[in-house]
């Protein structure tokens, strides 16, 4: 057990990290869970981070996001282990979920993933280049690209290799620049994905006008995920800072990825958890479902009102949940009344590797792992119900994709795109809206490349300033106006709960049956 003084110091940083009063998280932390005090998964993993960094402990992600009190949470912290050592030779074997991403229904345009900045301000292009090559020397995920082998792909980190920034052509005469520039990257995104020899990230930089540009991150999954990604950008405004003043940048080696496996044993128990809730989810008409899932999407993007927003925070804080698990439980039952299912399996993207130094590093760090959702029960009680379930997910995160699939017996069907047909993703913590460096401004926008990975797949991309959700959907699946048909649903059971007394039952939240007039949602 950890001395006093240790626990108020980790009281403290939790304190910080939700941006909580220290006194009053002290006093609640002894009977209340640490995302009942506010903490949300992003800041459960700054908590990790700050942990280790200066204390030298370790927490348990999913035992921070469960429902025991903090203060017992943090008393069973223990020594942080030593970061891995640096694997050495040529041709090292692949990362966990690295060979699901590079497989062949993952392998096309649906796994690559762009994240742009608007650049507003005097733009250096040398400083630019610079801080390219500091964040390409610190990150061998940046250097690292899939060779084959006899045993199947392998990864191959170059000792020296920068991330190549790709100027490109001035966009003109568009109402909307930055959403013309992700239209051009989504029709050449598989040529420099599939380039042979060569790490599969680049920077793409177009000019709108003067003063404005459009900085764009492209990536395969296999390389990087929404949390690296992120910190691709944090690092790389701080360095474009720090080269534009004339500052030198660090170039030192970040955390080297670890690449343990989690045994098949860990899929079977899991798949024990979650089988009574799996099953076909059929959002669209059974019969236009494809024999063979092709990956290919289109993107639907929508705001809510502040109103809402703010009714919806004032129930995650009476539920003692994060907003984030309010729009995934009206996800849940948006999709659970579409299709007449009281029980579903709903993707949700988790950490991987709940390790301190995941924030620190590049690295394909996100899993889509099914979660159990239950639509019973009060609003608190089905609300609470959503976070634990979460919570067991995390536990899990690293059990690998296609031994989860095995073991629930859905690997053979190539007309699904895996257990959990429809998945949910929080994005809002990861970057702020905008951010500043160097005289410049920067505004970050998430785009899509054309592709799918589930039936439909649900993203909270912004929510303190002007809420932005995206709703991704498989074009071979549902029609646009099916989609947009689903989006108003999940505007619906939002405001539902957001509205709903404590005791409300979840049976009252929804119509069972879809209202063919309802309302579409606002387009941002």
């Amino acid at each position: 057990m950890l001395t006093p003084t240790f626990l108020d110091t980790l009281l403290d940083l939790a304190a910080d990290v939700t941006g909580g009063d220290r006194r009053g998280v002290r006093g609640g932390a002894a009977g209340s869970p640490f995302v009942t005090l506010g903490g949300t998964l992003e800041q459960a993993m700054r908590l990790q981070r700050r942990a280790g960094e200066r204390l030298g402990l370790s927490l348990d992600l999913a035992a921070l996001m469960g429902p025991a009190p903090l203060s017992d949470v943090l008393a069973r912290a223990v020594p942080a282990r030593a970061p891995a050592a640096r694997e050495s030779g040529v041709l090292r074997p692949l990362l966990p979920g690295q060979r699901a991403a590079l497989a062949g229904r993952h392998g096309s345009r649906a796994a690559l993933r762009v994240l742009s900045a608007e650049l507003s301000g005097p733009l250096d292009v040398a400083a630019l280049r610079t801080a390219v090559a500091a964040l390409s020397a610190r990150h061998e995920g940046l250097r690292t690209f899939f060779a084959p082998s006899a045993g199947g792909p392998v990864r191959r980190v170059l000792d020296s290799c920068t991330v190549p920034l790709v100027a490109g052509p001035a966009v003109a005469g568009e109402a909307d620049g930055v959403a013309a520039v992700h239209r051009r990257l989504a029709r050449g995104a598989a040529r420099w994905a599939t380039a042979a020899g060569r790490p599969p990230v680049a920077f793409v930089l177009v000019p709108l006008a003067p003063g404005r540009h459009v900085l764009s991150f492209l990536y395969h999954r296999a390389v990087a995920g929404p949390w690296s990604a992120a910190l691709v950008w944090r690092e790389l405004l701080d360095d474009y800072g720090r080269a534009a003043a004339g500052l030198p940048v660090d170039r030192e080696p970040a955390p080297a990825p670890g690449a343990a496996g989690v045994p098949y044993a860990r899929a079977v128990r899991r798949a024990g958890l979650l089988r009574g809730a799996a099953g076909p989810v059929d959002l669209g008409a059974p019969e236009r479902r494809p024999a063979v899932f092709d990956l290919r999407g289109e993107r639907l993007p929508f705001v809510l009102d502040a109103q809402v927003r703010d009714a919806v925070d004032a129930t995650a804080r009476r539920a003692g949940v994060p907003h984030s698990t309010v729009v995934l439980a009206a996800w849940a039952l948006a999709v659970g009344r579409r299709c007449g299912r009281e029980e579903l399996l709903v993707g949700a993207e988790l950490p991987r590797r709940p390790a301190a130094a995941l924030p620190r590093t590049v690295v394909p760090c996100a899993v889509t792992h099914p979660v159990r959702c239950t639509l019973e029960g009060t609003a608190d009680y089905f609300l609470r119900g959503i976070a634990c379930a979460l919570s067991e997910g995390l536990a899990d995160a690293g059990t690998d994709e296609d031994d989860l699939a095995r073991a629930l017996g859905t690997a053979g069907d190539r007309s699904r795109p895996g257990p959990a047909q429809v998945t949910f993703a929080a994005h809002d913590e990861l970057l702020p809206a905008a951010a500043g460096a160097g005289g410049l401004s920067a505004r970050f926008h998430h785009g899509h490349l054309g592709g799918a990975e589930a039936d439909a797949a649900l993203t909270l991309v912004r929510w303190r300033e002007r809420p932005l959700l995206c709703l991704d959907f498989a074009s071979s699946v549902l029609t646009r106006i099916e989609a947009a048909r689903l989006a108003a649903d999940v505007s619906a059971a939002l405001l539902a709960l957001a509205l709903s007394a404590p005791s409300t039952p979840v049976d009252d939240l929804l119509p069972a049956m879809p209202t063919a007039g309802a309302t579409l949602p606002t387009p941002p």
